[in-house]
């Protein structure tokens, strides 16, 4: 049988967040990792679009509220999806994804 290809099927980079919260935020101390398949030399991020100074590291903290994307120097493995960190009071459940009433959650707030 023949099976299409997705748009994101070759995509292996991924960006990891610790805490893992999403959106990130800046008042916890946020690490960026960008991952890719196999042993990497070399971390190419992006913030906001832009290519961004960091470059040779796979982990930074974060400083700056942005978007953040990365890409490995192993051929093939395509940007990372991206990353919003903000700087913004919020409030965030925990795990993040699609509530449902009766769903038990954990709240977050800067204040």
């Amino acid at each position: 049988g023949w099976c299409p290809l997705s748009p994101t099927g070759g995509q292996t980079t991924q960006l990891l967040v610790e805490p893992p919260w999403r959106p990130a935020v800046l008042w916890d101390p946020v690490t960026l990792t960008c991952q890719g398949s196999g042993t990497t030399g070399a971390t190419t991020w992006y913030k906001d679009g832009q290519r961004w100074g960091q470059e040779g590291g796979s982990s930074f903290t974060v400083t700056e509220s942005g978007t953040y994307t990365c890409q490995t120097d192993r051929p093939g493995t395509g940007l990372s999806p991206s990353m919003r960190v903000s700087d913004d009071q919020v409030v965030l459940p925990v795990p993040a994804r699609a509530l449902l009433e009766g769903d038990t959650v954990t709240l977050r707030c800067r204040y």
